[in-house]
Order: structure tokens, then sequence, then C-alpha cells
């Protein structure tokens, strides 16, 4: 990251400047191999080292035990909307929480493959608010149920690991994966595009249960069965190497940072201190997330007036504070600080935030 810019963008986001350097001293040369990761076999021994690294990387990160499997795949975390049905679904049926935009595209593709039940949905109120666990009631027989656990969209955050009572949980965790410790026996899949906390974009992770995987039906395609990327460590074709390399230089900086329980720490600090800003302005900025629902990767706010906004946007732009639009669907301000952006990029958008507003 350049010292004058801050990259505030929901993904492909800022990664840790440390593993851009890292990646930076190796680009021509691999570990005086003579070619770039870029150049090299997937099939080769040197590769084979990187994957296992990445791999390795994610499990102590996550705190997988044996029974969980992390494949590499492409397609982002929207090909996991139509993965996840083809490969649990079985011809039963799923129950779905619906916090935010990404969970319901994620609806509206399982929707193709068979029976989806919406047991929860917040969009009558504009995807403010997230249930508590005691308020869901699922379906006994479902095959599995689904949510998000961040909405990078809207900016709402499940404060809590889903407990569904012995169904399976699969969670979309894109956005906030690795930000926090999870407990990871409470999931059956989580799937996560890379290019927020994981590294950049054009790898998706999938953490499944490995007994999923003995019941995964014949006849899908082959890049659309799990057991293809199980059984063949995750390289039924050409595999993102360069990604792939760089999630494993992230996750070596995070465990020298403290792994995911710093991480936490940090990113509460980081969110306490832009949403503290967001509540003491006299309502120049107004939260759109309720406050048990605020997200700790996302912020998002709304200012007076659209125009406002573009203002504020602009001027953020030339002061060095990038990415700050709100998503196109919505429209607003969206701060994302995730692991790699750094408290004094929170506190310098808190800085801009109250010029900006002393202005008008």
């Amino acid at each position: 990251m350049s010292a004058a810019i801050y990259n505030f963008s929901a993904g492909p986001a800022i990664l840790p400047a440390p593993v851009l350097e890292k990646a930076r001293e190796e680009l021509l040369s691999f570990r005086g191999t003579g070619m770039s990761i870029m150049e090299m076999s997937h099939r080769s021994s040197d590769y084979e080292a990187v994957l296992t690294s990445a791999r390795q990387g994610l499990h102590s990160a996550l705190g997988l035990s044996d029974d969980h499997e992390v494949l590499f795949l492409q397609g982002g975390a929207t090909m996991q909307f139509s993965m996840v049905p083809m490969n649990l679904l079985h011809g039963r049926s799923a129950d779905y929480i619906t916090t935010g935009a990404w969970g319901k595209k994620a609806l509206a593709e399982a929707a193709k493959f068979g029976s989806v039940n919406e047991i929860f949905s917040s969009a009558d109120t504009g995807f403010r608010s997230i249930p508590a666990n005691d308020e869901l009631r699922f379906s006994a027989d479902a095959a599995y149920v689904h949510y998000t656990s961040n909405e990078t969209i809207d900016g709402v955050e499940f404060p809590y690991d889903l407990d569904a009572g012995g169904v399976p949980v699969v969670c979309d965790a894109s956005s906030n994966i690795l930000s926090r410790p999870f407990d990871v026996s409470k999931y059956a899949l989580i799937y996560g595009g890379a290019q927020k906390n994981i590294g950049p974009s054009g790898v998706t992770v999938v953490v499944i249960r490995k007994d999923l995987l003995e019941n995964i039906p014949n006849g899908l395609p082959t890049l659309l069965d799990y057991r293809s990327y199980a059984n063949a460590e995750s390289m039924p074709n050409t595999p993102n190497t360069w990604g792939i390399y760089l999630i494993g230089l992230v996750c070596e900086w995070l465990a020298e940072q403290g792994g995911t329980q710093e991480m936490a720490i940090r990113n509460a600090a980081k969110a306490k201190l832009l949403y503290d800003a967001i509540d003491s302005s006299d309502g120049f900025y107004r939260g759109h997330a309720e406050l048990s629902a605020r997200s700790l990767m996302n912020v998002t706010f709304r200012l007076t007036s659209e125009d406002m906004e573009d203002d504020f946007c602009n001027e953020a732009e030339r002061a060095g504070l990038s990415g700050l639009r709100g998503h196109r669907s919505v429209g607003g301000i969206r701060a994302s600080i995730y692991n790699a952006m750094p408290l004094k990029g929170v506190e310098t958008l808190v800085g801009f935030m109250a010029e900006f507003a002393s202005k008008r």
C-alpha cells in the first residue's frame, strides 16, 4: 500500500504491506528457482510446497481439525451459490437466512436446484438487522441451513456462530473469515472469495467437513463436484497459482500478528472508532445497520443527500482515502476495514469526516 493511499474498497481489498513486499521480492525468481511463481508448473515440487503451505496456513488460522478439508477453487463465492445445493441438496429442502444482497442471491440460485425455505428475511426493513439465534426455526429435515455471516453491501454481521440444532450449517464467510475466531466445529461448510481477508481475487476457499464428501451424488460436472478438488489436491485443472501463493503469505503474516484472536481485538477497535465518529456527528452521518447488527468489516452510512455523498467521496479520494463509495445498488458510503487496514487509516478517515462536516 502506498503511504499516501488508504484503500477502503470492499474487494479486491487492501492486502498487508509485508505480503506485497515479499511477493515483490520473489516475483522474478521464486526462492532462487529463476522462475516466477506465475510461470511455474503447478505439478512441480516447488509449487507443491506452496500449495501445502497455504492449506496448512488456513488449517492453523481457522483452528481446523482433521474432520475438515480445505479446497481452493475459482468462480468466486457466487459459484458456491450453485455448487452448495448441487452437492448437498440431494433432492431434499434447505433453509436459507437472508440478511442482505448476497444471501438473497444465494437463495435465488439454490431455488434452481430444488426446494428452499427462507426461514428469515430482513428485506422488508432494508437489510438492517440480524436475527437472534433463538428466533430462528429450522426445518428438522433440512439438508442444510445457509447464511451469510457478514453482508458487505448492507454492512450487517452476525455477532455469533450459528447453531442450527444438528442441521448442517453452511456459511458464506467471504468478508469476515479470518477477522475473528470462528467455532468451526459448528460448520459443515464455510466458503469465501479470497479478495477481502484471505488474499487476492481469483481464488475461492471452501472448508468442508469430510463426511459431506461421501454423500455427494454422482454425475455432477467435474469442476462443480467438491470431490474433484478433494481427490486432486485442489488441482483437477490448473489452479490460480499466484493467488494461492499469496494466500500462504497472508497466513504467515496473520500468524506473526497473533492470529484471529489479535485480529478480533484490532478490528473491534477500528470499528468502534469509526462508529463513534458516525454516532457523535449530530445526524450529519447516519449509520445504516441497527446497533446490534453493525459489521466490523464494512461500515455503511449515509449523508443528508446524494450530492453531499458525491462530494464526500470525491474529496476523500483527493485526500488519499480510496474506495469509499457504497455499492452501486444502494449508494451511500461504505468503509471496508478488513484485517490489513491499519488503525492509522481509520484515524485518518475519522479526521477527514470531522473536517468535512465542519465545513458544512
